[in-house]
């Protein structure tokens, strides 16, 4: 199973006013783990950052200048999430009106809101009346965010997924027993891995004299005891 955590950062709340995304982040989970595989870039809004977004952002609008409009990266960021991947995000809702904005402005291919996994919701029916920011979470499973100073879309993107392992249940649900197996170049990967027979069979644990007692007590009870019927 192929999951996405992404986040974006943008100029300010609506795309409807005018604003655009100026940054994505995102990390590829893989059985729930993390493949090391990850996508960011910087976007030119082709508008003035706003204040209050470059407190928050720490993205001016000499550093946005030479960087590429989303329409010049969009498909590579559809290429990246592939078709069928979750997107795991956090209060996904307003991410995902910004994709979809900058995609339907593009003229790319949406994403259906229903491939969004809604960390913030899930946060709220888990620790119902609890803070459920990320810095809040953050402080709830024991993560490291010291070098959140600036909102930035990669390394939210990062803790974002160290958070959603804990949300379902630990960093660990499958044991880390697919990490590796059947992974490719491409970010695909096989969820038909099985683990294998063991090349050598274990040694037996009971001493020689032992496994002869054990034969003795057998020799005891009878024909019909149960160890006779079935070897």
């Amino acid at each position: 199973m192929r999951e996405i955590v992404l986040d974006t950062e943008t100029t300010g709340f609506e795309p409807a006013e005018g604003h655009r995304i100026v940054e994505i982040g995102a990390v590829e989970l893989l059985n729930h783990v993390p493949t090391g595989r990850t996508y960011h870039q910087y976007i030119n809004p082709d508008r003035t950052m706003p204040k209050e977004a470059f407190e928050v952002h720490g993205l001016g609008d000499d550093f946005l200048a030479d960087k590429p409009r989303f329409g010049q990266v969009g498909q590579a960021f559809l290429d990246f999430i592939g078709a069928d991947a979750k997107l795991v995000i956090h209060n996904a809702s307003f991410d995902m009106k910004f994709l979809n904005a900058e995609l339907g402005w593009a003229g790319l291919s949406q994403i259906p809101n229903d491939r969004a996994i809604d960390t913030l919701l899930i946060a709220r029916r888990k620790y119902p009346g609890s803070p459920a920011s990320l810095d809040a979470l953050c402080r709830r499973f024991g993560i490291d965010n010291s070098m959140r100073e600036k909102h930035g879309a990669l390394l939210d993107s990062e803790i974002l997924a160290e958070v959603y392992l804990e949300l379902i249940g630990g960093r660990q649900p499958d044991f880390g027993l697919s990490a590796g197996h059947g992974h490719d170049a491409g970010g695909g990967g096989s969820d038909d891995w099985r683990p294998r027979p063991r090349p050598a069979p274990l040694p037996p644990r009971i001493t020689e004299a032992e496994a002869e007692s054990h034969a003795a007590f057998i020799a005891t009870l009878g024909e019909d005891a149960v160890w006779k019927r079935y070897g």
